[in-house]
């Protein structure tokens, strides 16, 4: 049953992008489309979703190796990441920090705990990363993960339109941006619309996810203590 599950879920990924190729929509991609076929086939063959997990074993262990591929859109970037390294780092860092904190705060703001607090922290980065820090601070992995999607989404779908409402016209500023908060499924949108933005974009999706990797703990016991303070 275990490759029955994996041949499964990558059947309904090829078959996503397919139905992607044809009907073209941000908002539909590929990814979304996969996780509502296996939704709809899990329903319909009331297969438990613990016995899906654990058939899927084998594809989520690459999860592992994914992150160390994040390297490479680093290194095929590193002329551009020279020539403003500065600037770049000062974005990223200051950008991953504000989404940690910003969605965590709110929601304390809103009477979360502290799990709840600590799932939303990882919101803007890449799903195999954010996993990682979710579980590494208290909280839910699973939940982070569809956090994540909503981030990348809404970002993708909405992103370029606050850019222009903002007056936002510099590919570059608009890039780190939108691969600031919106990860991968951001990036995919820049680079539809405009190839130099997407390439800031992933440098951003990249940057990000390490520097949030890096930051997120100590950042998140900071949290902690102004909560306690204002409680």
């Amino acid at each position: 049953m275990i490759y029955l599950y994996c041949l499964m879920t990558i059947i309904a990924f090829f078959l996503a992008v397919a139905i992607n190729k044809r009907i073209k929509s941000l908002v539909f991609n590929s990814f979304v489309i996969t996780v509502c076929l296996l939704i709809a086939i899990l329903l319909i063959f009331h297969i438990p979703y613990h016995d899906y997990i654990e058939g899927n074993k084998p594809l989520s262990s690459l999860l592992g190796p994914s992150i160390v591929a994040l390297a490479l859109p680093l290194y095929e970037q590193l002329k551009q990441i020279k020539q403003y390294w500065r600037s770049i780092l000062f974005i990223t860092t200051i950008s991953s920090a504000f989404a940690m904190l910003s969605g965590s705060f709110i929601a304390y703001l809103f009477g979360a705990n502290q799990q709840i607090m600590a799932t939303i922290f990882a919101k803007s980065i890449t799903t195999p990363l954010a996993m990682a820090v979710s579980g590494t601070i208290g909280g839910v992995p699973t939940v982070t993960v569809v956090l994540v999607i909503i981030a990348g989404l809404i970002g993708s779908v909405l992103g370029y339109t606050i850019m222009k409402l903002l007056r936002i016209k510099n590919s570059e500023a608009a890039g780190l941006a939108i691969g600031t908060a919106s990860h991968a499924l951001g990036t995919a949108a820049c680079m539809e619309i405009d190839k130099k933005a997407g390439t800031y974009s992933s440098i951003a999706l990249v940057l990000c996810g390490v520097i949030t990797s890096l930051i997120a703990p100590l950042l998140f016991d900071l949290l902690l203590i102004v909560s306690k303070i204002f409680s």
